[in-house]
């Protein structure tokens, strides 16, 4: 067998995932548990029809099912592409545009979903003429002897989060996979005696290759949340570190400032943090106070401030690309318009980060461009898209590279040149969001050229009514001569990828298609 699946030869029994239970409890999977529930999966599988090369779809929340199916479709020989499950979107239409043009890129033999599946999936995958199978029916009798079928090319078709238009599904092959998981766990020197906890949706990049994948093949336990019961109750997340001995993690700044809204001091007593030793973040531009606020509440309790590593990576490279070194503690640095930025770290083993200008060629050191990556993580390219031949990708993504330390600063599609310099999305949303307190995720700035004149909209979820006249005031210094458009939403109905980034695109589609925007404010930045 490959690497990535050397562990179901040997599997320990007293190393497994504690998956949580909606009682407050944990369900204990040993590995060798889970290793025979893959391997009458894999089993299943063939016994449907599912044969080496195909691709298999995985629309399952976190559980015991999504781990048997995931590597049950690997050792049938088949590509694994898990999908989010309908509770991931709020939104029906986006979930069936996202099935459509999924299933349409995978072309899968089958999609394995929990009981019966939702009318949207089931007519999406009615149209694509794809059949669905419960997971509770899927595992079958394994032959006594039976081996594992030869590996596909592809491990995973997995999808990005759609932050830059429809979804597309990158083709990840062994080697890549096999090469990212070594790379992040000898960045963070993970053993079996290191435990990790996640409340990631094991679909997403994030979640399966870093918080699930890793844990396994290293032979360490794990504790698994799902993202909504973490969005209810982030005490019992901090619990797994705090009271059961976890030791790593990763998430998104969004985690981050999660804890700091929800969490009290006072509920934080008899937890012990010492042992905490890596929190990645990543996965969106990192706000410094974000990291500050997090580190400050929970330093009284054993959480060193080394212990907050800022990452950077995209699932077009599998998963990650740098990252700060353990114990090093993170810094920033003031970006091309004042803005603080947060170090990223360095690249990771075996891959490669170079920022270059409009001509393709490197920049100097501390001059801002566009991010591409090489190395053994690159993926192969899109299904039914671009190949990534020279085994380098153009990430899309700006940011300079200062004393070798990677700084990002946001998508490229996400920005707007203004007297020569380019101001981005990001850089508004910290700006704004610090001078109105705003919380994190409850605003989301676009901009662009309407009509050939600059122009930024700030949408606002359920905002205070004395935040509205403020901003255009406050976006003025960053973008001058623009005009400035405020508009307030319900909570919860910016659209947003399955890893929490506003689709700042879909936004701005929506501005111009508009024929008269619903603004609260708009005026002329020079005004």
């Amino acid at each position: 067998m490959t690497g990535l699946l050397s562990w179901l030869d040997d599997p320990r029994a007293d190393r497994g995932i504690r998956f949580s239970r909606p009682d407050g409890g944990w369900q204990r999977w040993p590995y060798a548990r889970l290793a025979r529930l893959a391997r009458v999966h894999a089993a299943g599988l063939a016994a449907r029809g599912v044969r080496p090369g195909d691709v298999v779809g995985i629309v399952l929340p976190t559980g015991p099912g999504f781990v048997g199916t995931l590597f049950g479709t690997l050792l049938a020989g088949a590509t694994a592409s898990p999908l989010a499950p309908a509770a991931t979107f709020g939104d029906p239409d986006r979930y069936a545009e996202h099935l459509a043009a999924a299933l349409a890129a995978m072309r899968p033999r089958l999609v394995v979903v929990d009981g019966a599946p939702t009318p949207t999936l089931a007519h999406a995958a009615a149209r694509a003429g794809v059949p669905t199978v419960d997971v509770a029916e899927l595992p079958g009798e394994q032959p006594r002897g039976a081996e594992a079928a030869v590996p596909a090319r592809l491990a995973l078709l997995q999808f990005t989060s759609g932050t830059t238009g429809t979804v597309r599904g990158v083709r990840v092959p062994y080697p890549a996979l096999e090469a990212n998981v070594a790379a992040i766990r000898d960045w963070l020197a993970m053993t079996p005696d290191d435990p990790t906890a996640s409340w990631l949706p094991v679909h997403h990049d994030m979640g399966l290759v870093g918080c699930l994948l890793a844990p396994i093949v290293t032979g360490a336990d794990l504790w698994l949340l799902s993202p909504a019961e973490f969005v209810r109750r982030p005490t019992r997340f901090l619990e797994c570190f705090g009271r059961h001995g976890a030791r790593l993690t990763a998430m998104p700044g969004f985690g981050l400032a999660h804890v700091v809204r929800r969490v009290r001091a006072e509920q934080l007593a008899g937890l012990d943090f010492r042992r905490w030793r890596a929190v990645i973040v990543g996965a969106e531009r990192i706000q410094p106070s974000t990291l500050a606020d997090f580190a400050g509440l929970l330093a009284p309790y054993g959480l060193r401030r080394e212990a907050l590593l800022p990452a950077y990576g995209l699932a077009e490279a599998t998963l990650a690309v740098s990252g700060l070194p353990l114990g090093t503690g993170w810094r920033q640095a003031p970006g091309p318009d004042g803005v603080p930025v947060v170090g990223c770290g360095h690249p990771l083993a075996g891959t490669g980060v170079t920022v270059v200008g409009d001509d393709a060629r490197p920049v100097d050191d501390g001059v801002v461009g566009e991010i591409l990556v090489s190395g053994a993580g690159v993926t192969d390219g899109y299904a039914g898209g671009p190949v990534f031949d020279d085994g380098r990708v153009r990430t899309g993504d700006a940011g300079f590279v200062r004393d070798g330390e990677l700084f990002v600063l946001g998508r490229l599609g996400d920005s707007l040149k203004v007297h020569g310099r380019t101001v981005f999305a990001e850089d508004l949303d910290a700006m704004l969001g610090a001078a109105l307190g705003a919380p994190p995720g409850r605003l989301a700035t676009v901009l662009g050229l309407r009509s050939g004149h600059p122009t930024v909209v700030v949408h606002l979820e359920h905002p205070r009514p004395e935040w509205l006249p403020r901003i255009p005031a406050l976006v003025r210094p960053l973008v001058p001569e623009a005009t400035v458009h405020v508009v307030p939403v319900p909570a919860g109905t910016v659209p947003r990828t399955t890893s929490g980034k506003p689709k700042r695109r879909l936004l701005w589609r929506r501005h111009l298609a508009a024929a008269a925007p619903t603004d609260v404010t708009a005026g002329r930045g020079s005004g």
